[in-house]
């Protein structure tokens, strides 16, 4: 009796077994043909900005695709499609942050696109036109939108990829930290919209209210000039009028002097 009982014990294990081998052999099948199937369609999906601007379309990331494995994408086997270099393709763009890419249930190749934010815009004197992210990383300027940042103008050096290097010394990096802070300030971010540099490396600021220019002189103290330039503006300013003064000079030490 005992040995009828492990002799049922064995074949039904050995059911189990056969069954389960069964299931990944289809299993293992299932994914041998999807992986025959061709993908149908490819869907973008591109992560719009903080204030709605869309920098690079699905026709732009197509194109790149395109260009870079030399064939359309919908032309080829599922099992062919190179994910992690379809991701790194798109992320060489200097629009775009981030790339991710799947294969969904209906052979659908779906990439999902989170665009760089571009956070000041540069135009010096030699021409040369760009975006910077909150990194520094360069970008160039999109035909499909025209991001409202921050403007440094004038005599500016060339970007360098180690132009905020901390030991570094560069009038760029000056640049950029002084925008960033004027950017982060809620009082002054919707005040300022240009930062203008002098062949003698003097800097002016350019408000958004009024016509006046506002002297910052060297790059040296910005956060105590800022500082200065806000209590003027909160304090001094309201009783006249911001419109009545011609020009703000922050470069006398302590000091705020207004010219009307």
């Amino acid at each position: 009796m005992m040995l009828k009982q492990k002799h049922i014990r064995q074949l039904r294990t050995l059911g189990y077994l056969t069954v389960g081998l069964l299931g990944i052999l289809l299993i293992i099948s299932a994914v041998e043909r999807k992986g025959e199937n061709r993908v149908v369609d490819v869907l973008v999906d591109v992560e719009k900005l903080p204030d709605g601007s869309i920098l690079i379309k699905k026709e732009d990331i197509l194109l790149a695709i395109d260009r870079s494995f030399g064939y359309p994408l919908n032309s080829i086997p599922v099992r062919e499609v190179n994910m992690e270099r379809l991701e790194r393709v798109l992320e060489e763009d200097p629009f775009v942050l981030d790339a991710e890419a799947y294969i969904d249930a209906k052979n659908q190749l779906s990439i999902r696109v989170v665009q760089r934010e571009p956070v000041v815009r540069v135009i010096d004197n030699n021409g040369l036109n760009y975006y910077m992210d909150d990194t520094g990383v360069k970008m160039k300027t999109s035909q499909h939108a025209s991001p409202h940042v921050l403007v440094l103008t004038g005599n500016i050096p060339p970007h360098t990829t180690d132009f905020l290097e901390p030991k570094k010394e560069h009038l760029l990096k000056d640049l950029f930290y002084l925008a960033q802070t004027i950017r982060e300030d809620s009082f002054l971010e919707p005040m300022i919209e240009q930062i203008h540099v002098s062949n003698r490396n003097e800097v002016t600021l350019v408000p958004k209210i009024g016509n006046q220019k506002i002297f910052f002189g060297r790059l040296r103290d910005r956060e105590d000039k800022l500082r200065r330039l806000k209590i003027f503006y909160d304090e001094a300013a309201p009783y006249e009028g911001w419109r009545k003064y011609r020009s703000i000079d922050l470069r006398y030490d302590g000091q705020v002097v207004g010219k009307r």
